[in-house]
């Protein structure tokens, strides 16, 4: 977004009021919500995994932007409804279709300082996941190269 390579509009999550502080953040005119990516004014989403369905394969895990997925490799996954954001990501990779999303009740209303707490642990949690993700790459890489072998005499 800083770099102008994507729009500010595409965070149905986040809703019209996310776009409008991101287009004053970064100098860009405000444009409301795309609806192609989903209703800003519907209720809030979250994922839910049909525990019956799901295969363990844990494709759902790495696209979650804040780890509200857990689980381990074939053994069945759940989400953690408090911790998820909305965001829809999961529902692609999986190759069983066992992730719907689900209306939540509109959380209460929150003071400002719990507002900003909600979204500092997501934030907190989006750079962990980041962070991990970006190490288990770089050891995948480093044990990769370490089993090509060197060159031939």
């Amino acid at each position: 977004m800083v770099r102008g390579e994507a729009d500010i509009n595409q965070c149905p999550p986040g809703g019209h009021a996310t776009a409008a502080k991101l287009a004053s953040l970064l100098g860009q005119p405000v444009k409301p919500v795309d609806e192609k990516y989903g209703d800003p004014l519907a209720p809030p989403l979250v994922a839910y995994i049909h525990e019956e369905l799901c295969i363990g394969c844990a494709r759902c895990l790495p696209p979650c932007p804040v780890d509200a997925i857990v689980g381990a490799a074939r053994f069945t996954h759940t989400v953690i409804a408090e911790d998820c954001t909305g965001c829809r990501l999961c529902i692609a990779p999986c190759p069983v279709d066992c992730i719907e999303m689900r209306a939540v009740d509109p959380p209460q209303q929150q003071s400002e300082a719990a507002a900003i707490a909600s979204r500092d642990l997501a934030r907190q949690r989006f750079l962990a996941h980041t962070q991990r993700h970006l190490a288990e790459r770089a050891e995948r890489q480093r044990k990769l190269q370490a089993r090509r072998p060197g060159p031939r005499p």
